[in-house]
């Protein structure tokens, strides 16, 4: 069982810089919530919700389909000069057509006064596209340490603007008001503007992670392969319609509830605010599911020569129910006390009963992240594209019915997002699986499956029905529920681990 050792390695070299720097990304949630109100946050929100959704368009499945002919070709300068050039030629169209029509798209999406954050967000896109296949080939490489290192520093940019701009500008002007250093800022700062500079922050951080990708651009044999593209295209193709489904699972919920509340634009941005900073709770457990992507895939297609592959597969996906049932439980029996003091401002509390709904519903997501390698092991890359698409319409059938246009008939606003995001990635996990065995047949324990995290959310029922008052006597009786599941673990996996 090395592989999986060799996994839990990668996954701590990606995972330990990611959670270091997503925890830092997470401190900018709080002093968001705590400067901006939920309106303007909403409009922060429904901005990245376009952003991610055109993401996926712009890259098209390129990164996968990378990771994929790289391991096939024998010349690999031939994969990472065609998904390259590919991308370059793209996210240049792509720009232009974002320069010419900004003003038309701002008018369309309903923010004909925001043509700036139209241009904004088209430059990083742009950006973050062709910086894609760059950092896809650091993975490739196993070059996990500076894969780290550049995502580090786009986060430290980032975070280092949002806080020069929201907190230190201000701070300034307001006690130093006559001084040289004052006027300094105020050739670089404007006093009317907020949210446009997360933004902005956003914007430079891309750009220096295109710069400091330099060096993999430079060894680049730039010539296109007809023939390869195509191969490249055709893998890729599908997998643009899983994204774009996937994105519609993850996001669209909060444009949904901006256009579909029955309210005025203010109040419908300002019930976009609520979910979207109640959303950001489950950080423990897209930190790790993100980290654990970024190992997992290239480690999945390496790992696929060996004989016991399926034993490996197997495995790993016992250690991973494992990680995210500790990480809901942690985050459920901490959050009242520690979590949400710290990351959401008081103002934002009123939504707190979806938290537990989208922990789980992330937690399938990530559980179908594994699933998911069977369709890209076999090459049968349309399966991803259904899965997302009965996803999508999951999600869209729900929130409409949930969200509904008439006030008369509101159900249940964004508690309903949350359980239709709920329902569609549980859909997607179990629709996978059974697929799967069909293509791929793997022996995935599914009575530690349903064991552990029914165990999870048992302890978390029970910490919500006793009523302790007292914060120390909280957090004692939360602890020991937690050691419970944590001695349940090590008493059924120890004999296994001794094998590792």
């Amino acid at each position: 069982m090395t592989a999986i050792k060799r996994l839990a390695g990668q996954t701590a070299i990606y995972g330990v810089p990611t959670i270091l720097g997503r925890i830092l990304g997470y401190l900018l949630v709080p002093l968001y919530t705590r400067v901006f109100l939920p309106e303007a946050y909403g409009t922060v929100n429904v901005f990245y919700a376009y952003a991610s959704l055109l993401k996926v368009i712009l890259t098209y499945g390129m990164e996968t389909a990378f990771f994929r002919f790289n391991e096939q070709e024998q010349d690999k300068e031939r994969v990472y000069s065609t998904g390259m050039i590919s991308l370059l030629a793209s996210s240049t169209v792509f720009l232009l057509l974002v320069s010419f029509f900004s003003g038309s798209v701002a008018r369309w999406i309903d923010y004909a006064d925001y043509k700036n954050y139209i241009l904004w967000f088209g430059w990083i896109l742009a950006l973050d596209a062709i910086s894609s296949i760059p950092l896809a080939r650091l993975r490739a490489q196993n070059r996990a340490k500076r894969f780290a290192t550049i995502n580090m520093i786009n986060i430290g940019v980032n975070i280092s603007l949002n806080l020069f701009f929201i907190l230190l500008c201000p701070y300034i002007l307001r006690n130093n008001e006559n001084s040289t250093l004052a006027h300094a800022i105020s050739i670089i700062y404007r006093p009317d503007w907020g949210i446009e500079y997360i933004f902005i922050s956003n914007l430079v951080a891309s750009s220096i992670t295109l710069l400091l990708l330099f060096p993999q651009l430079v060894v680049i044999k730039w010539e296109i392969h007809p023939d390869l593209w195509k191969k490249m295209f055709f893998y890729a193709f599908p997998l643009l319609f899983a994204g774009m489904a996937g994105i519609v699972n993850e996001t669209f919920d909060r444009l949904l509830l901006r256009y579909l509340l029955p309210y005025s634009k203010d109040i419908a941005a300002y019930q976009v605010g609520i979910y979207g900073a109640l959303y950001k709770i489950s950080i423990l457990m897209t930190i790790f599911i993100q980290a654990y992507k970024y190992a997992a895939e290239p480690f999945f297609f390496a790992q696929a020569k060996e004989k016991d592959a399926k034993v490996v597969y197997a495995r790993i996906m016992d250690y991973f129910i494992i990680a995210v049932s500790f990480i809901f439980l942690i985050t459920m029996l901490y959050l009242d006390d520690f979590i949400m003091p710290i990351l959401v401002d008081k103002k934002y509390w009123e939504g707190r009963g979806v938290i537990p709904v989208l922990m789980l519903a992330n937690l399938f997501l990530g559980v179908y992240y594994n699933l998911a390698i069977w369709y890209k092991l076999t090459g049968k890359t349309s399966w991803g594209a259904w899965f997302s698409a009965i996803g999508a319409v999951i999600t869209l059938v729900l929130n409409f019915w949930w969200i509904p246009l008439s006030s008369s008939h509101l159900i249940y606003g964004y508690y309903g997002s949350a359980w239709a995001t709920f329902i569609c990635y549980g859909s997607m996990m179990i629709l996978s699986y059974l697929i799967g065995q069909k293509y791929f047949p793997v022996q995935y324990n599914l009575l530690k499956f349903f064991g552990y995290l029914g165990f999870a959310i048992l302890l978390y029922f029970i910490s919500s029905s006793v009523v302790i008052d007292g914060h120390i006597l909280r957090f004692l009786f939360h602890s020991l529920l937690l050691l419970i599941f944590g001695g349940i673990v090590m008493a059924v996996e120890k004999p296994s681990l001794v094998n590792i």
